[in-house]
């Protein structure tokens, strides 16, 4: 089975337009791409300040790869994005 990884991506402050200009085109690499196994944008107050996304991928290095395509990175939307291997025990 191929390794899970989890990215926990947090916004710079302020960034809610460039999340929203850019939403379109990162829906269509997380669709087009195939990897991201579940995922959706972290809210404070309601608002999206963030994204949280499970892909499967060969490697680490393969997953900080699709991280930096992603249209949201490419734009510079995140302040920080972590990646780690994750294991699914629940769901």
């Amino acid at each position: 089975m191929m390794p899970l990884f989890a990215l926990i991506c947090r916004d710079k402050p302020g960034a809610l337009e460039t999340r929203m200009a850019n939403r379109e085109a990162h829906l269509a690499y997380v669709r087009d791409t195939r990897v991201v196994l579940f995922g959706g944008p972290m809210l404070t107050d309601g608002e999206m300040r963030g994204s949280l996304l499970v892909l499967k991928a060969d490697s680490l290095d393969a997953a900080k790869a699709w991280s930096d395509r992603d249209p949201y990175a490419l734009a510079g939307l995140f302040d920080s994005v972590e990646i780690t291997e994750w294991k699914k025990v629940i769901g």
